[in-house]
């Protein structure tokens, strides 16, 4: 039976003067190991890559190859406003051993699918690693066509597509490629155990990163046709997405893994923490009393 496939998109942790946190990355990685996911996303969109500095990306390309080289998939973001800016990223990732760089669509100017296809397809040609397509368009405001990526997915070097638009869209793209090499990661968790349960095995979220060990659960849960204890699974993902989302999704979320023990500050500025009074009240919900919990009671 294939197991499902999971990739943690992961925060970055700073240090006041927002240089890398080099032992918050190495814990953050740590309890994703803990956690039994198969693959880390470093510098996507909950790692804030474009709120980086230039040598704070370059400190976390080099340390996430270090210390994650032989844990799993690891996956680089590199995707910036223009082909200059994001080749540049490229070319840095090009020194280290990685298992992919991952693309959004540029989030500045919105290009033409055709200026899309030029747009990822010169950058394949130079990545080492391959390439995998990033479609957001709530954050970059451009959708990846169904056509486009049917196009692109005929290059050798662009070897797949996170999909973090609508559900039908994914599902379609799934459905057209499951007999080929050409992965599509899916970034819908809050029905993580419906989409398991169809045969979509593989999937990619920044929630995963939170909470590692509940998406295992959930996943292999639902692998096994344990209907309750993967919808108690999610439930519990839900629950906490929907905390993230009331209290304001990266505060929350760097509060939270500072609660779990990870060091360092997850806010680029000019972001902000939550105040003292947002930090009582997330500290009362259950949810978080459940995720901070010494010994979490497993669904599985």
């Amino acid at each position: 039976m294939v197991k499902p496939h999971l990739v943690s998109a992961i925060c970055t942790p700073l240090t006041e003067d927002e240089d890398l946190h080099y032992e918050g990355l190495a814990i953050h990685l740590e309890h994703q190991l803990e956690g039994q996911i198969d693959g880390v996303l470093v510098a996507g969109t909950m790692g804030l890559l474009q709120l980086l500095k230039d040598s704070t990306y370059e400190q976390l390309v080099k340390a996430s190859a270090e210390y994650y080289r032989g844990q799993g998939e690891l996956l680089i973001g590199v995707g910036d406003t223009s082909y200059e800016r994001t080749k540049e990223r490229i070319q840095l990732v090009n020194h280290e051993k990685v298992d992919g760089t991952v693309v959004l669509a540029p989030y500045f100017i919105k290009l033409s699918q055709r200026e899309l296809c030029d747009y990822f397809v010169a950058l394949a040609n130079i990545s080492r690693a391959p390439l995998f397509l990033y479609d957001l368009p709530q954050r970059t405001g451009t959708q990846i066509t169904f056509e486009t990526v049917a196009e692109l997915s005929r290059h050798p070097n662009i070897a797949g597509i996170k999909c973090s638009g609508e559900l039908v869209h994914a599902r379609r793209v799934h459905d057209a490629f499951q007999s080929s090499s050409f992965r599509v990661l899916i970034a819908q968790p809050m029905c993580l155990d419906m989409l398991v349960g169809c045969g979509l095995w593989q999937h990619l979220d920044g929630i995963f990163s939170i909470s590692p060990q509940w998406a295992r659960d959930t996943a292999d849960a639902s692998m096994l046709g344990d209907k309750e204890k993967g919808a108690a699974g999610v439930q519990q993902i839900n629950e906490l997405i929907n905390l993230l989302v009331k209290y304001d999704v990266f505060p929350t979320a760097s509060f939270l893994l500072g609660k779990l023990g990870v060091p360092g500050n997850f806010l680029p500025r000019p972001l902000a923490g939550l105040t003292i009074d947002q930090e009582e009240k997330v500290m009362q919900e259950a949810i978080v009393q459940e995720l901070l919990s010494p010994t979490p009671e497993s669904i599985v």
